[in-house]
């Protein structure tokens, strides 16, 4: 359905993103509260990124980013503390349209469902490079050359490509917001590549 009642995790600095997984440890009671309902619902939260500011208002209500990633626990751990490790994986964007009342020691929403607007032409040689750079990014660290496989695997479509190296490479928080915010998925994909060369250029220390 598009339009999805959803629990809010307002996290800082973090950007979920579809077809990704996402590993959180939950200590605070609110939100130990949300994952026990979300089990016995249908195990569906939303993650969403605060906005700049939340620490003074953290006990309350901060304002977090219209735009977030829902997505289903997967698996859950309970510690003997009380506390969740669980892993959420990523289904779609959301829209978030309006919080309701709620007794609920944690925030609810409801959110619509975002749709990626397909690209109308090829977008195979920007998808080229972003494999390009990635292979770079990953000899420029010295990490193993097949690290990143999965996320680049043949035959996904270009914007869950974008989706998984933007999750896993781009270290700038407000260009993944950016990113998770943009539905058309040949800009996506064009932004992705261009952060990557840039990132590879600046890894080189400018030297292309």
């Amino acid at each position: 359905m598009s339009t999805l009642v959803l629990p809010i995790f307002p996290l800082p600095d973090l950007t979920f993103f579809p077809h990704t997984l996402l590993p959180l440890h939950v200590f605070e009671a609110r939100y130990r509260a949300m994952v026990m309902d979300a089990l016995e619902r249908d195990r569906r939260i939303c993650v969403v990124k605060l906005r700049p500011g939340y620490e003074s208002v953290y006990a309350g209500k901060p304002a977090v980013h219209p735009v977030g990633g829902a997505g289903e626990i997967v698996s859950c751990e309970r510690l003997a503390t009380g506390r969740y490790n669980i892993l959420v994986r990523g289904d779609c964007r959301v829209r978030i349209e309006d919080e309701l009342p709620t007794d609920t020691l944690y925030r609810v929403v409801r959110a619509r469902r975002l749709e990626d607007l397909p690209p109308v032409g090829d977008v195979s040689a920007v998808v080229a490079r972003i494999r390009a750079s990635c292979a770079a990014l990953l000899q420029a660290l010295e990490r193993p050359a097949d690290m990143l496989d999965t996320a680049l695997a043949d035959g996904q479509p270009a914007g869950v490509v974008a989706d998984r190296i933007a999750a896993a490479v781009i270290p700038d928080v407000n260009l993944r917001q950016q990113l998770l915010e943009t539905t058309d998925v040949a800009a996506r994909v064009a932004r992705v590549a261009s952060a990557l060369e840039t990132l590879v250029n600046e890894l080189r220390g400018g030297r292309g």
